[in-house]
């Protein structure tokens, strides 16, 4: 049990005493103390002065009493300032966690509870590389599921490949007409990177082709379209005329991103992607071999990406497999009356009560949309592992579409509804500006982990005086575990709802809140054990003389870590835990460095008092441990050395 536990149970037993009052543990708010006042924890008493009827100092008062008289082994004092219930907590509660828990591999981690939850992240398209965005994604999913592991779940990582559609067709059709039977073999290209490039290629004609007709469009000239198109495109040629639309830049960026959109369709190369997924959704057997074969280039591709950044995965779907999922669910919204057909036959859902809109969810053809394919998938995710929680790790652009997705499930009965959950998180720019897939601007996963590894080289190798028993190798995973590590926090570290700036120079720096001051802090402690070498009997000492006040607050820091575990699981947010571990290694480090007249105050080396030494080598043991094991709920490795 946790200290703060241990309070919050003292403190009902306290009302219960002088008050004949029960009251839930969560009813117990308990912060740590402000620093300017004594004491490690603080109960807020005034929702406990309707049950005293005496003023929060006097109510404050008696509970501190009744707990130093009652839990001494707990509470060793209080004092009352404002109302607030500031303790002071029993020295000998300290040193015996320390001695429980400086040896402890699993400091934090919470037994089994017996729950599943799934969490499914990444989910990229086969038509291109991992990005920057799919970093963001990658590491936050990962993290999460490490954290609900934490928090004594069962988890299922999975990732929902989106392995078909129209966009994989571009890159499939630019390869057929550009790349004369060129191979990840035969070019040396990783395959995801190539089948990106025909991607790339495939727009670059798009727009080159489209270039004519949008001339001619602003032209008055619509010979290229017929129907509806003719009527949509006059009005849209006469509003830019309009000097309303003229004086608004946001306007005229809108009509031309409208103009620009019907040209892309009516070219060429656009109409022979629209094709080749025809023939793909009738089963094409040589449109199928190349979906396959190129498919299977970026499979590859990703694979190693993957590996390097250290993300796995328990359960793969793809797309492919899923897309005509969700027609039976359709057929019993239908009969339930949940779902209502239009004139054209088309499938749809009034949300309007609920505050949204009508959501179509089977075209006038039969044919489905994302949504119908999504409400299958949550329905077959269930039916594979009947988790009490389904969590789509997927950017904040998506927040409408999750929140209908759930209301559907509520409204169709299924049993997956509730445990619907979007994890939202800020997209990512870099410091100059925004990426674009279209343009080939979009920063490649693979070459920003390869830039942040030569970095962290650079970096090392100017910071810190090389080992003589290192090897190359060594040096080499050395590098791979600063850069990643510092890509991760720097990523990390930020609030999930937040967008956010990614600067890779910055976030390899070794001093400010990054992952490499992490990692020194880690390394450093290392350092100092191996030079001290084992101690015989420090798994039996407990330490009964006076903290002294680094040491204490090293300690009550560390007690913590539980509950900040639990937080980041409440919160949905690592950066709770990269708060935290970064705290924890500026506290060691003002502990490692502080000096009274040229003397360290904490030196474990030259403590001369044995029992002092032994207090402070499991102390710092406890804080590598804790370190290394929040490190690890970020995905992140902390060195032995640097």
């Amino acid at each position: 049990m946790s200290v703060v536990q241990s309070i919050r149970t003292a403190a009902v037993a306290a009302i219960k005493s002088l008050y004949n009052q029960d009251i839930a543990l969560a009813d117990v708010s308990i912060n740590v103390t402000k620093p300017e006042f004594q004491g490690e924890y603080t109960i807020v008493v005034f929702p406990f002065t309707k049950f005293s009827r005496q003023k929060p100092d006097e109510t404050a008062q008696n509970i501190g009493t009744w707990l130093a008289a009652h839990q001494p082994e707990l509470i060793a004092g209080f004092n009352v300032v404002k109302g607030f219930l500031n303790l002071d907590i029993n020295q000998d509660y300290w040193t015996a966690f320390l001695q429980d828990n400086y040896n402890n591999d699993n400091i934090g981690i919470q037994p089994s509870n017996g729950k599943r939850i799934m969490v499914e992240y990444s989910s990229p398209n086969t038509n291109k590389p991992l990005h920057l965005g799919h970093l963001r994604n990658n590491f936050l999913g990962y993290s999460i599921a490490e954290i609900l592991k934490a928090n004594g779940y069962e988890v299922i990582k999975t990732n929902l490949v989106n392995d078909r559609g129209i966009h994989i067709c571009k890159s499939m059709l630019a390869w057929q007409l550009f790349a004369h039977g060129d191979t990840p073999a035969s070019t040396g290209i990783k395959g995801d990177h190539l089948v990106g490039d025909y991607y790339v290629k495939f727009e670059s004609v798009v727009k080159e082709q489209a270039e004519p007709i949008i001339d001619r469009v602003l032209e008055n000239d619509f010979q290229d379209f017929e129907g509806a198109d003719v009527e949509k495109l006059t009005k849209l040629v006469t509003a830019l005329h309009k000097p309303e639309v003229k004086a608004d830049a946001d306007k005229t960026a809108k009509i031309m991103g409208d103009i620009k959109e019907m040209a892309r369709n009516k070219t060429e190369i656009m109409q022979q992607a629209k094709i080749m997924l025809q023939q793909w959704e009738a089963g094409n057997p040589e449109v199928r071999h190349l979906w396959e074969t190129m498919n299977s280039w970026v499979y590859e591709g990703f694979e190693k990406t993957y590996k390097r950044l250290g993300i796995d995965f328990d359960k793969m779907y793809y797309e492919s497999d899923t897309y005509l999922l969700g027609k039976d669910l359709v057929a019993d919204g239908l009969a339930k009356g949940v779902l209502f057909k239009k004139e054209d036959n088309s499938v749809w859902i009034d949300l309007t009560a609920d505050g949204l809109d009508e959501k179509l969810l089977l075209r006038g053809d039969g044919t489905s949309v994302y949504m119908t394919q999504d409400l299958g998938t949550a329905r077959l995710k269930y039916n594979d592992y009947h988790m009490e929680q389904s969590i789509y790790v997927v950017a904040d652009e998506q927040n409408y579409h999750f929140k209908v997705l759930q209301l559907i499930l509520e409204k169709l009965g299924e049993p997956s509804a509730p445990g619907i959950f979007h994890l939202s998180y800020g997209m990512v720019e870099l410091p100059h500006g925004r990426m674009k897939s279209r343009e080939g601007t979009v920063v490649d996963a693979d070459d920003m982990a390869e830039e942040m590894v030569n970095t962290a080289k650079e970096a090392t190798e100017k910071a810190f005086q090389r080992y003589n028993d290192i090897t190359e190798a060594e040096l080499q995973g050395l590098y791979e575990t600063i850069g990643l590590g510092a890509m991760k926090f720097f990523l990390l570290r930020v609030d999930p709802k937040k967008k956010m700036i990614f600067n890779p120079e910055e976030s390899i720096e070794l001093q400010g809140f990054t992952g490499p001051f992490i990692q020194y802090a880690h390394a450093r402690i290392k350092s100092i054990l191996r030079e001290v070498g084992p101690v015989e009997g420090l798994e039996n000492f407990r330490y009964n003389g006076e903290l002294l006040p680094l040491e204490k607050e090293l300690i009550v820091l560390n007690e913590q870590f539980s509950g900040v575990v639990a937080e980041a699981h409440r919160e949905m947010s690592p950066s709770v835990i990269a708060n935290y571990v970064f705290q924890l290694a500026q506290v060691f480090n003002s502990f490692y460095a502080e000096k009274v007249e040229g003397v360290y105050t904490y030196s474990v080396l030259r403590e001369e008092n044995q029992d002092k030494k032994k207090l402070r080598l499991q102390l710092i043991t406890l804080t590598a441990r804790t370190i290394r094991q929040g490190m690890k709920l970020l995905g992140i490795n902390v060195p032995e050395r640097m």
